[in-house]
């Protein structure tokens, strides 16, 4: 893992998508530095939005669950505070990224800092794997079950695992060095020739 503190994040949602007026349900991070996971944060929110009975069955959350859970405004707050300026990851990152910043607007916060995304990062650097699913990859990468699938703070730690696997992946058999957050940016924008190209330039 890069020795920065990156800080990777998972939401589990009403639908796909913030533009058809989905919204979060629950955020999860886990910082982590030199490979190991040093902090996590957690929590429901609830925002008044209706959770599908499908969703339901997905994530095992209710909406009587909600019903009992922080404000999304309140939670909102406590997750980017807790994150900062960190830089973000995510698995699948396109959504993630969607939620961050829709739930940040709607307390008027915007985020400062670029996504990485371990799945763009693992169809590059793990061509092998059988499936690029999250818990797919971490199955086939032996790396340690974290929790419930499709709960935030278990697929944050599964994406965090999964970045370290590809971080001593790159230091080991590449002679990366100092696997960074641009570097991880820089190499999911590529090809897999033109990362092959990259790394033996390095």
């Amino acid at each position: 893992m890069p020795h920065e503190r990156i800080a990777v994040i998972d939401f589990e949602t009403t639908g796909l998508s913030p533009a058809q007026q989905a919204r979060a349900t629950e955020i999860g991070v886990a910082i982590v530095e030199r490979g190991r996971i040093v902090a996590r944060y957690q929590s429901l929110m609830n925002s008044g939005a209706w959770v599908p009975p499908f969703i339901e069955r997905l994530t095992g959350i209710s909406n009587a669950m909600l019903r009992d859970a922080p404000p999304a405004a309140q939670v909102m707050h406590e997750a980017a505070d807790f994150v900062g300026d960190i830089p973000l990851l995510a698995h699948n990152a396109a959504f993630d990224q969607k939620f961050w910043d829709a739930e940040l607007g709607l307390i008027r916060r915007s985020r400062v800092q670029p996504f990485a995304c371990s799945l763009l990062l693992a169809r590059r650097l793990l061509p092998q794997a059988p499936s690029h699913k999250l818990g797919q990859l971490n199955a086939w990468a032996k790396l340690p079950a974290t929790g419930k699938a499709h709960r935030a703070l278990a697929d944050a730690e599964m994406a965090a695992n999964l970045t370290s696997f590809m971080a001593a992946l790159l230091r080991e058999r590449h002679g990366i060095a100092e696997v960074s957050h641009s570097l991880l940016c820089e190499l999911q924008k590529l090809s897999a020739a033109k990362v092959r190209a990259l790394l033996s330039s390095r």
